[in-house]
């Protein structure tokens, strides 16, 4: 996960040039400004700045004697402290079944979410809010079949999550590390279970089996509390979560920041 801070700056150029919008960045990390115009600097937390050039990159190619200029930096403008959102994901899946009633459901529906958590639990992820519903469906050349409809979330904070984090400052980076590897190994458990069903089964073909092309699998994001995303005000960053700004506020792992015109600070996760 990372984490972000925004400097608003602004670079005036006393040289009677014309305005221009944007900057200009170099594979060595230096930042060029363009004449009249606000420089928006995306800083990675705990990591060191960009070199920030007080010239534009027409300029820095020539030699200059003496040059005028004036950097208006944090001092006159809001700092505002960025992260990447936290990841989990929502799955389902379907198998089917002989019938709507009796045990053998429940039965299947406990092992599997027993299975698929011990595949993950080293990686600090566990599977929460699962659910399954019977329904009939109606398949062409089949008639009606009997199938389970399961729905479970794969989530990066079970007990003891803290300690995969070890030394890191951005635990974001190893939580969202641990749960793209979940979603990977819970992705090929099922397509093993497809595999298995055309080859290993021949003319026996269990009653309760895996549904291929059924996995299916959706991101979730959350922000921490305190953040939110806010893709009309930060549009060249719209997928991270922006500390609130005073009058917001965001108390849980929502993804937007609520109003609370007695808030006066930023990052409030509260409403007082």
């Amino acid at each position: 996960m990372r984490a972000w801070v925004l400097l608003s700056a602004v670079l005036w150029y006393l040289t009677g040039v014309g305005w221009q919008r944007s900057s200009e960045r170099t594979g060595k990390g230096f930042i060029y400004g363009r004449p009249g115009h606000p420089v928006k600097i995306y800083v990675k937390l705990h990591h060191n700045s960009p070199i920030l050039a007080c010239m534009d990159f027409r300029r820095a190619k020539k030699e200059t004697v003496d040059p005028t200029y004036l950097w208006i930096g944090p001092n006159e403008k809001p700092l505002t402290a960025y992260r990447e959102p936290d990841y989990s994901y929502q799955m389902a899946v379907r198998f089917t079944t002989k019938s709507c009633e009796g045990r053998y459901n429940d039965l299947l529906f406990r092992v599997l979410k027993k299975i698929l958590d011990n595949l993950i639990s080293d990686l600090s992820c566990h599977i929460i809010e699962p659910s399954y519903k019977c329904h009939f469906v109606k398949i062409p050349k089949h008639g009606l079949l009997h199938e389970l409809f399961i729905a479970f979330q794969v989530n990066p904070f079970a007990p003891g999550w803290k300690g995969a984090c070890k030394d890191s400052v951005d635990c974001e980076d190893t939580t969202n590390h641990n749960i793209l590897q979940a979603r990977d190994r819970i992705e090929e458990f099922f397509r093993s279970q497809a595999y298995i069903y055309y080859h290993d089964f021949n003319k026996t073909i269990p009653a309760m089996h895996f549904v291929d092309h059924s996995f299916q699998v959706v991101r979730l994001d959350s922000c921490r509390p305190g953040f939110g995303k806010n893709d009309g005000l930060h549009s060249n960053c719209a997928s991270c979560c922006v500390v609130c700004s005073p009058g917001t506020f965001s108390p849980d792992v929502d993804v937007t920041c609520q109003n609370c015109v007695s808030v006066r600070i930023y990052g409030a996760k509260s409403c007082a």
